[in-house]
């Protein structure tokens, strides 16, 4: 029986990021996905501030950033006519700590090729064409069966298969929800001439319904998002496409050059009962989905990987398995945050904006977040550790890798902490422990004993 550490089921977003995330880390862990290939579409376009940062420690900021571009406006149509011009967002001036301050948009097929190519710079890949059939854990591990008759034995599994994961059906799991929207909607990724590539084409029609085509950034693509009239049934060939087109703009059907990709949904908003069980973990779509309305469901889902991967990596070299109870609770919780947002955006009751961005997104309520000042500044334990700078450069610069950075002590508390002899000004006075995934997780007065106790509760003495 082949044998790993961790193995991770799914190659959307979540599985890549986390992937990658294990394998800077050395960590043995294999990555399967049950298509023959990446997902060819466009669908989650949007990647928010936070998810830069994340994607810069990760080190594929360069190419997502050369592969993107900025949300364009959102020009109105009627009758054939331009009728107005409206932000996508509410803009808002970022601080000195924020060192990508508004969303960039690139279709997801493309954010996936970055991911991958990363994931193989490190050493990993992508095992296609295997899908689970089942798996079945006990104390030490987690058996995993795939359609093929191979098995595969992990100390843990990440199931980070979508939406309908069926890992997570195995397991029992339920997730509570409600639908969003009882309108279909259709999304595809096509070819259109006689359109420009400045602005977010909107066509609302009388009956509520409305068609959208916004230009893909470093493709000559666009993604098409149509919602339809309640109880009309999709059609999403490529006539049934072009036929949407000719319906909602002032376009013939034959303008529609190439459809690349078409796909129709629902939407709904739906959070997973549990984010484990035993060995297994739920990340990503298969734990919590969104409205695609606001951008935070990719977003969201490689948060998701970024948390777990350094407390995978952590158990694994001795540190206390209560870690890991942690990702659940810090990570459900910004789910159903997220989830209420993105219905909210869909709804048109809340605005895309500073709360969309994710910079906001903490842990302070997390037992794994220790505050241990009287009068803490403007950066607690549990806040996203802002950029700054530092002696030396950047301070995300000194953040960027798998460690842990101690702000204001000369010396390293044990290995794999590295340290400043002073925090920024920006964050108020006091001493700060980053964790490796870029969260203040203690925060007091001086580097003393409560320190070394907190470092041991996390890893281990």
């Amino acid at each position: 029986m082949d044998t790993t550490d961790v193995l991770i089921v799914g190659a959307g977003p979540t599985g890549l990021a986390l992937g990658i995330d294990l394998a800077r880390r050395g960590v043995d862990a294999q990555l399967v996905e049950r298509a023959d290939a990446l997902f060819p579409g466009s669908r989650g376009k949007g990647i928010q501030p936070r998810t830069q940062e994340v994607f810069d420690d990760l080190g594929v900021i360069d190419a997502v950033l050369a592969s993107s571009g900025p949300y364009p406006d959102r020009m109105v149509w009627r009758d054939g006519e331009r009728v107005g011009e409206e932000s996508m967002f509410e803009r808002f001036e970022p601080d000195a700590g924020t060192p990508y301050p508004a969303p960039r948009m690139i279709p997801q097929w493309r954010t996936q090729e970055i991911l991958c190519a990363r994931l193989s710079e490190l050493g990993g890949k992508v095992a296609f064409g295997r899908e689970v059939t089942d798996l079945a854990q006990d104390t030490e591990g987690v058996d995993v069966a795939f359609a093929d008759g191979t098995t595969v034995r992990a100390r843990y599994v990440v199931a980070a298969d979508g939406g309908r994961s069926g890992i997570r059906r195995a397991l029992g799991v339920g997730m509570t929800g409600e639908t969003v929207d009882p309108a279909p909607f259709v999304v595809a990724d096509l070819r259109v001439r006689d359109l420009d590539r400045v602005y977010w084409h909107a066509f609302p029609a009388a009956d509520g319904s409305v068609l959208g085509l916004c230009p893909l950034a470093g493709t000559q693509e666009f993604q098409l998002a149509a919602r339809l009239p309640e109880g009309s049934e999709p059609d999403v060939t490529a006539d049934g496409v072009r036929e949407l087109v000719a319906r909602y703009t002032h376009l013939a059907a034959e303008d529609v050059t190439e459809v690349r990709w078409a796909s129709e949904f629902r939407p709904r908003t739906a959070l997973a009962d549990r984010f484990r069980v035993g060995r297994v973990f739920l990340a990503g779509d298969a734990a919590h989905v969104h409205s695609p309305a606001g951008g935070q469901g990719l977003n969201t889902s490689v948060q998701d990987a970024y948390n777990l991967g350094w407390k995978l990596d952590a158990v694994l070299r001795g540190a206390p398995e209560s870690l890991l109870e942690t990702y659940e609770e810090e990570r459900r919780a910004n789910a159903a945050a997220m989830l209420e947002l993105s219905t909210g955006v869909h709804r048109g009751e809340v605005q895309r904006g500073p709360a969309t961005v994710q910079l906001g997104v903490g842990y302070r309520e997390s037992s794994l977040s220790a505050e241990t000042r009287t009068d803490p500044g403007p950066v607690r334990a549990g806040d996203r550790a802002p950029d700054a700078e530092v002696s030396g450069g950047r301070l995300f610069d000194l953040l960027r890798g798998p460690h842990w950075t101690l702000l204001g002590a000369t010396a390293p508390p044990r290995a794999g902490v590295r340290t400043l002899p002073s925090a920024p000004e920006s964050y108020g006075p006091g001493v700060f422990l980053i964790r490796p995934d870029g969260y203040v997780g203690w925060a007091g007065g001086t580097a003393a004993e409560d320190l070394a106790a907190y470092l041991d509760g996390v890893l281990g003495g």
